[in-house]
């Protein structure tokens, strides 16, 4: 997960094994992953949050982020959720559109959340959709 992550993540940072292994031991979390993409995610009474979804730059644009994001609802759904959330760089428009798409709608915002590659902020968006 950490290589597929480090390939496909510029900002913010991508997450190391350790940081991955931390996550899955925590109560609620699961991973959806197949060659090509990964959605990190967890359960909390009944919201899912997701942590990270991730597409190998070289297979994008086939529908596989689409595809880890419906796995990911499913899963979500089948432990208890009835809602999801998420956090997006303001100025990844891909994945807000692959977000959008799927029913997510802005709640919230923080500015200044992430910093760039360049040394500058971008906006972390607060979207969910009912699942």
């Amino acid at each position: 997960m950490a290589r597929l992550h480090a390939a496909a993540m510029t900002t913010p940072r991508p997450w190391s094994s350790a940081e991955f292994a931390s996550l899955l031991s925590m109560p609620g979390t699961f991973a959806i992953t197949d060659d090509h993409a990964l959605a990190l995610g967890r359960v909390t009474l009944d919201e899912a949050e997701l942590l990270t979804l991730a597409t190998a730059p070289l297979h994008r644009r086939r529908g596989l982020g689409r595809a880890i994001l419906g796995r990911f609802h499913a899963t979500a759904q089948a432990r208890g959720a009835t809602h999801a959330l998420l956090e997006v760089a303001a100025g990844n428009t891909a994945a807000r559109a692959l977000y959008r798409g799927a029913g997510y709608i802005q709640t919230g915002i923080r500015p200044r959340y992430y910093t760039t590659g360049s040394g500058g902020t971008d906006d972390a968006l607060i979207l969910c959709c009912a699942l």
